[in-house]
């Protein structure tokens, strides 16, 4: 096997981190962009709501920094939330430069501005976006960018199998110098060797049975980054957002936050409201909040759904802050200007992760981690909506400029060992992946949901150890494939996320349990240390 070129700088995914720092490294660096599948199916795509950042008149960084740090149920780290919300309007800008086609109004002069919606957990007006689908957006914008520009390489429909370090292949630095990565077309190993790798790989959502995520959404960088010696931080706060569309043919379609922004209702089955009595914010709330209330109404009455209704609205508001909702929802039975549509909890964000300082350094030098992969601080026990995509964009800027100084002084890697599959045979019995992940799925989302109990952890925990003896067999002894890759994944951050839960002895944020009801008033951040 011949080794693949060199390049200054990998970069694993291709969401809005990985396209925005590939872009803002090309014009002094070789690139090489990884994409499991096409450029544009990262989670970055099916984002809708917006991007926050302090842009009106009447917002401050102060109060993004306030709301942040208090949905963030007091484990932010203020010096990363104030870092970040100072960068918002200055990357709101440079997407503006790339064209970003970002939803403007008129006012009654006729002089246009860009409109901004209100989310859970902000005070203000300060989410901009385009139309409701931002994500979208973002990707058709950045990604004709990438593909035209010289310096960058972009290699679709590959996966990711491990990092390479130096104290894996008997050298004495332990930096990270590149990856083994499948061609999902050919089915064969390359190695790729690089000065920086750069983890933008998105986060874990495919580990629970119900999720707004994509297929690809299987935790691939936390559990290599784990593998390479990295700290994983916060993994029990997995983040469910309240509102997904319920039907059988919906594959959790998301109904945006700005839906309830803008007025939207949450109701029972026989049309009351509810979520006054769980919180004075009602629909407007954190979504740890939210999604516990109608996690709790739906067991109490023993129903499906809730109902989120905006019909009061009209047809024509709606139509035009909510086109793409609207229409997915026409064409799945439900309108949304005659009749409120029944939603669910689905997990949806990773607020824990690799561990880095603002940089997006990892422990592993050489390696860099951003976006929903990485855990910064900026979360704490739960994500505020709309600052994911501000953290991509934010986190993407201050790795390139740590890393750029860097890349005339760093020499190339030297040639790494190939892969080795000599010893594996192509499997006959798929189905013992398919089973496995299906049972992962299952007993994450029963056991360790939404509301947890030290006796469904541990339940939780046994089951995870006995996929993780069988899987590794099954890994030993065939060869990989793209599901045997993310089973492998999913089941390792499946554990982290257990081991993090039964330490956390309280409630707080996005993790609660029954056993535990309360705050600890001493509470510290949750970090697992690798034994790789």
């Amino acid at each position: 096997m011949t080794q693949s070129p060199d390049c200054d700088v990998l970069i694993i995914g291709s969401g809005a981190a990985g396209l925005s720092l590939a872009l803002e490294l090309a014009d002094h660096a070789k690139i090489t962009l990884i994409s499991k599948s096409a450029l544009e199916s990262g989670c970055t795509q099916y984002a809708q709501g917006g991007i926050s950042a302090v842009l009106g008149e009447d917002d401050s960084l102060a109060s993004h920094a306030e709301d942040t740090i208090n949905a963030g149920a007091g484990l932010c780290d203020p010096d990363i939330v104030n870092f970040t919300v100072s960068q918002g309007p200055e990357r709101i800008a440079w997407l503006i430069e790339q064209g970003m086609p970002f939803t403007q109004v008129s006012d009654s002069e006729n002089n246009l501005d860009y409109h901004l919606t209100r989310e859970g957990g902000h005070t203000h007006r300060r989410v901009i976006h385009a139309e409701d689908a931002t994500g979208q957006a973002i990707v058709s914008t950045l990604s004709p960018k990438v593909n035209q520009h010289p310096n960058i390489r972009t290699l679709e429909q590959h996966i990711a199998i491990d990092l390479i370090t130096g104290n894996k292949i008997g050298h004495t630095s332990s930096r990270c110098l590149g990856a083994y990565i499948l061609n999902l077309n050919t089915k064969k190993v390359i190695v790729l060797r690089s000065r920086f790798v750069v983890l933008a790989t998105g986060g874990a959502g495919k580990v629970y049975l119900y999720t707004s995520n994509p297929d690809g959404a299987t935790a691939d960088g936390i559990a290599m980054a784990w593998r390479a010696g990295c700290r994983i931080a916060n993994m029990e706060f997995i983040q469910f957002h309240p509102t997904c569309l319920y039907h059988p043919d919906a594959k959790s379609f998301l109904i945006s936050e700005a839906v309830r922004g803008e007025g939207g209702k949450l109701k029972l089955p026989d049309g009351s409201s509810f979520m006054n009595r769980f919180d004075p914010r009602a629909e407007l709330a954190p979504r740890d909040i939210v999604a516990r209330a109608i996690d709790h109404e739906m067991k109490r009455l023993g129903c499906d759904s809730v109902l989120l209704d905006i019909s009061h609205k009209g047809k024509d508001f709606i139509l035009k802050h909510f086109p793409n909702i609207y229409n997915h929802c026409l064409a799945l039975g439900y309108n949304m200007a005659t009749q409120a549509i029944p939603v669910v909890p689905a997990a949806h964000y990773t607020c824990g992760g690799v561990m880095t300082d603002k940089y997006g350094r990892t422990d592993v030098e050489g390696l860099y981690a951003i976006g929903e992969v990485a855990y910064t601080g900026l979360h704490g026990a739960n994500r505020m909506a709309s600052n994911s995509l501000l953290e991509c964009l934010v986190f993407a800027h201050s790795a390139s400029i740590d890393i750029l100084p860097q890349i005339k002084d760093i020499p190339p890697p030297p040639n790494l060992p190939a892969w080795d599959d000599s010893q594996v045979t192509d499997s006959d019995e798929e189905v013992v992946v398919s089973h496995n992940w299906d049972e992962l799925r299952r007993f994450m989302w029963d056991y360790v949901g939404i509301v947890r109990t030290n006796k469904r952890l541990e339940r939780a925990k046994r089951r995870v150890d006995l996929l993780r003896d069988e899987i590794s067999e099954y890994y030993n002894n065939f060869s990989v494939s793209n599901d045997l890759i993310e089973l492998r994944n999913l089941n390792l951050v499946a554990d982290l996320i257990i081991r993090s839960a039964q330490q956390r002895k309280e409630s707080r944020g996005l993790h609660y349990t029954l056993d535990y009801p309360e705050k600890n008033p001493h509470t510290k951040i949750t970090i697992l240390k690798s034994n790789f």
